[in-house]
């Protein structure tokens, strides 16, 4: 494979980021084929579980080996896999990780995952979200595998994969995407399961704020829809938004498929997890594009876990922007 990144400093921690999420990629499309939504009952989360845990025991292997010292701030830990009663899940976890790590005993696999347990702010760390998009994966739809190299607060690698997603947003899955970053350096897409040269991507040059395309979560639990269709009519935007699942809104912005992702506030009291962006946000960045808060301020990735400093994120192709923060100061969005 072509490596555009191989003589920058990062490009060790770039490969083994992308050969990790590939890893975690092939597991969670297989637990995620043995779904039965005919059968599956409503709160049956077992199927996401699996491949959370499976997730991260993977790729916090992968940051073991290779960057010992790098804590990982991540989502799970293993206690709930040892309580009784779940060893039924637990063995399926095992079992899953074994057909990439044949190798892998559970007392194993369960230190990996537990190698993500780190709460606090560090000068040099990663973040993983192993599987974002929980009700996505269940619906055999769109979800992410975020992982992301924080040094002195700044964003410096990411890998976003999003197994269900392929060379285009409407059409087949295909072999899936994994996008890649090194702040500065540019950003690429590869596929998830197959070999490939990277390509560049490059955000939307749409500048007229009355032609974009909103990506925005499919549950409103997670961003308020009304303020997003305010923003909408306020704008005289006249496309339907895309509603999909997960940081893919960040890799179908990088991609140019559509020019921003609210992510908006329903109150002042919740405050978002660093996994659910960081490696959504180098995407971006390195494509062209924008990412702030509400109220126009970068993202603080110093604060240990969550973004504390920060309310609410605006995602756009750069151009934008501004038009955004706007009208959404004007329409007191965010004013609790």
């Amino acid at each position: 494979m072509n490596r555009p990144w191989a003589n920058h400093a990062l490009a060790q921690e770039l490969d083994t980021a992308l050969a990790a999420v590939r890893e975690a990629g092939l597991l969670c499309r297989s637990v995620q084929g043995l779904i039965d939504p005919g059968t599956l009952e409503k709160e049956d989360k077992s199927p996401v579980t699996v491949a959370d845990f499976g997730s991260q025991a993977l790729i916090c292997r992968a940051l073991g080996e290779a960057f010992p010292e790098d804590p990982v701030i991540g989502e799970e830990d293993s206690a709930d896999l040892r309580q009784a009663g779940h060893e039924s899940t637990l063995e399926q976890v095992v079992g899953h990780v074994r057909v990439q790590r044949p190798e892998a005993d559970t007392d194993e696999v369960c230190r990996w995952i537990d190698r993500g347990g780190a709460k606090d702010y560090s000068p040099r760390f990663w973040t993983l979200d192993p599987i974002d998009g929980t009700k996505g994966f269940l619906r055999k739809m769109q979800y992410a595998i975020s992982l992301a190299l924080i040094v002195e607060g700044q964003i410096e690698v990411a890998a976003l994969g999003c197994p269900n997603l392929g060379t285009e947003l409407m059409g087949d899955r295909g072999a899936g995407t994994v996008l890649l970053a090194i702040r500065g350096a540019g950003v690429w897409q590869v596929p998830l399961t197959e070999k490939g040269d990277p390509a560049a991507v490059k955000a939307s040059g749409q500048g007229d704020a009355t032609q974009i395309r909103f990506c925005e979560s499919v549950e409103s639990a997670h961003s308020s829809h009304s303020d997003s269709a305010r923003i909408a009519d306020k704008l005289a935007i006249v496309a339907e938004p895309a509603r999909l699942d997960s940081q893919t809104k960040y890799a179908v912005v990088a991609r140019g498929e559509a020019e921003a992702y609210l992510r908006l506030p329903r109150d002042n009291k919740y405050k978002e997890k660093i996994w659910d962006h960081a490696g959504g946000v180098l995407v971006v960045l390195e494509a062209g594009g924008r990412v702030t808060d509400i109220n126009g301020k970068d993202l603080d990735f110093t604060q240990g876990y969550t973004l504390k400093n920060n309310l609410g994120v605006i995602v756009s192709n750069g151009l934008v922007h501004d038009d955004l923060l706007k009208t959404i100061k004007n329409l007191g969005v965010g004013q609790f």
